[in-house]
């Protein structure tokens, strides 16, 4: 039981960390646009993002329960605290590497991938959940496809309503407009990506024998909103100089596009219970506002190594993750 009790407090620590990690590496991505165009300054956008992240942490709870029961059955794991704990320290060793170099990788596939590599490494690919795991899959591959389209599309609408219009005045204005796209991204970040680290403490919980429900608990909730304001207060400017102006040189009008239309199509899985990478929806409605303005004003070149990355972070951290769990089970 000491041990067991020991594992569950490492992996709240782990998680919270991860959180924290998440919190700076991915609210770049949320703010990015707002701060290139300089609708805000650096420290008043990360500030404001974070009170926005701690806002949208605490009021929803349905990806965490997708998270915390539908890769792997926790029920079901008889070493189910030392998976948990290989996919964090997998998941938090992504994120920095990627954080270090700049690049706008996804949280999500980090953390999805390394839970079930970890798992398998455990107890053979019958552990999955094919079924939770294939939808979640799912929703992470097209998620960016459905953001190219939404930010095409909204950019489009944006040139007829502003055909007429001076564009000097109207990127002044619309500076204004980008100050409430970017709390509204942070706020639907906060609401999907927060609650990947409630749904992994709610696994080590249950898997513990410390809860029997997939209930998310107030302390929880609060513990994991305030480990995402608190990392999203010391903001990611590498991967805010990526995505807010190596992709394509964005103007105001770009930048609200881009964060309404991914907000909207993350907020929107939010409430389908879905996890999806909001690095992949950002960056890829970037990409569809470019399109929108102009194919070749798109870097797709950079495009080209961000989208490679999403590629190899799913199996590049399983396979960490199943690595660390042997090692981890050589030892506990």
């Amino acid at each position: 039981m000491d041990m067991i009790l020991f594992l569950t407090i490492a992996i709240v620590v782990f998680a919270l960390a991860f959180d924290f990690i998440n919190g700076f590496h991915d609210t770049a991505n949320a703010i990015a646009t707002s701060v290139s165009t300089r609708a805000l300054k650096p420290r008043t956008a990360i500030y404001m993002a974070a009170i926005m992240n701690f806002i949208g942490a605490l009021t929803f709870t349905g990806v965490a329960k997708t998270i915390s029961k539908d890769i792997v059955d926790p029920f079901m794991l008889e070493s189910g605290s030392i998976v948990i704990l290989a996919a964090l320290i997998s998941a938090i060793a992504w994120n920095l590497i990627t954080w270090y170099f700049g690049i706008p990788s996804s949280s999500s596939h980090a953390l999805i991938g390394s839970i079930a590599g970890a798992a398998i490494s455990a107890a053979g690919f019958g552990i999955l959940n094919y079924g939770g795991f294939l939808k979640i899959l799912q929703a992470l591959l097209i998620s960016p496809f459905i953001a190219i389209a939404g930010g095409f599309i909204v950019m489009s609408l944006f040139k007829v309503l502003l055909k007429n219009r001076n564009l000097f005045k109207a990127n002044k204005r619309i500076r204004y407009l980008q100050i409430g796209t970017a709390a509204l991204q942070s706020f639907t970040h906060g609401t999907n990506d927060a609650q990947k680290a409630m749904g992994i403490i709610t696994m080590a919980l249950i898997a513990a024998q410390l809860q029997t429900g997939d209930d998310i608990q107030l302390w929880v909730r609060i513990a994991a909103a305030t480990a995402m304001g608190l990392g999203t207060s010391i903001g990611g400017y590498k991967i805010i100089k990526t995505v807010g102006g190596k992709i394509m040189k964005i103007r105001p009008v770009n930048g609200a596009a881009a964060d309404l239309s991914s907000a909207m199509i993350i907020f929107g899985a939010t409430l389908v219970h879905l996890p999806v990478s909001t690095t992949h929806v950002i960056s890829s409605a970037i990409m569809g506002v470019g399109s929108a303005q102009r194919v070749k004003g798109v870097k797709w070149c950079v495009a080209k190594k961000i989208v490679l990355t999403w590629i190899i972070t799913m199996p590049i951290c399983a396979t960490i993750a199943a690595i660390v769990f042997q090692i981890l089970d050589l030892f506990l």
